[in-house]
């Protein structure tokens, strides 16, 4: 762990058109659709009162359009990634709960037991998931010892990330909202990662509170 303190503001992207639709994105590279824009360009403008000394994103279209609205206000280049990429669903991306329900009964088991070892067959396991996430987020506070940063993301990343700040376990039951374009704010120094505040949406109207990954 670092020995000094980073923070962290961990955005998740605007809305996209799968959103709206419960469909499973993953890699799969979705633009934002014309809400998701909006909710965007709400959060840089809240969020750009405040010195970032960088600007990251994940390395898809959804999270790097959402990030280059507060990018421009700040003066930054957005800086992509990987490690804060959603999490591979192998078979399930492009699918709905319910379609996928459907056409793979014992993966959706699988998949809502929150099997940590599941790998939606070619995709990632929860495990695996995590252990990037996480990986990324202490190469980010090594090469930015005591700065503050804003990293645009996803949903199952902010997922493990408010996990492991609070001591959740990764096959707990999800109960807590990851709306999107909300600010999240983290920090991590040489005793582990603590969350200061989550889920600070009072800049979006209507935010779009349980879609799909």
């Amino acid at each position: 762990m670092p020995a000094m303190t980073t923070r962290f503001c961990i955005v998740r992207h605007g809305e996209t058109d799968w959103n709206v639709e419960r469909r499973i994105q993953g890699h799969t590279d979705v633009p934002l659709n014309a809400t998701g824009r909006a909710q965007a360009l709400a959060m840089a403008y809240n969020a750009a009162h405040r010195h970032f000394h960088a600007i990251y994103s994940s390395d898809l279209r959804r999270a790097r359009e959402t990030a280059r609205f507060i990018a421009e206000l700040e003066g930054h280049e957005v800086k992509p990634l990987p490690a804060l990429r959603e999490r591979n669903f192998g078979l399930f991306q492009g699918l709905t709960a319910a379609e996928a329900a459907q056409r793979h009964p014992e993966a959706h088991a699988r998949y809502v037991a929150r099997d940590a070892d599941f790998d939606f067959h070619g995709g990632e396991s929860l495990r695996v998931f995590a252990e990037r996430v996480l990986a990324g987020i202490e190469w980010l506070a090594r090469h930015h010892a005591g700065q503050t940063l804003l990293a645009v993301s996803h949903s199952g990343v902010l997922d493990v990330l408010y996990r492991q700040a609070t001591g959740r376990d990764l096959s707990a039951p999800r109960d807590f909202d990851i709306p999107n374009c909300a600010l999240n704010w983290f920090h991590l120094d040489a005793h582990g990662l603590h969350l200061e505040r989550w889920a600070d949406r009072h800049h979006l109207a209507h935010p779009l509170m349980e879609a799909p990954e």
